[in-house]
């Protein structure tokens, strides 16, 4: 059992460090959006990302239901952190 702890433990890892490369992605796309004036929730887009994601946790055998929920409470996430630097118009 610890050795399945561990390989969990540096899975996690490696998501915290995938999620950070996100975040840092967008602190870019807040400044593109002050830029161009472009609200954060984009409702097209975010019906994209998650169809893509669906078609990809599928393809790689991951229940696409589970996808689209750690999905859209990650893009429900995104957007606020968005709307947060928006309303102030600073970028992050």
């Amino acid at each position: 059992m610890s050795e399945l702890r561990e390989v969990i433990d540096r899975i996690d890892r490696d998501l915290v460090a995938l999620i950070g490369e996100r975040v840092r992605c967008l602190d870019q796309v807040v400044a593109v959006k002050l830029r161009e004036g472009l609200p954060a929730a984009i409702p097209e887009r975010v019906e994209e990302v998650v169809a893509h994601v669906r078609a990809e946790a599928e393809a790689a055998g991951v229940p696409p239901d589970l996808a689209e929920m750690l999905w859209r409470n990650l893009i429900g996430w995104s957007i606020a952190y968005e709307e947060g630097h928006l309303k102030n118009g600073s970028k992050p």
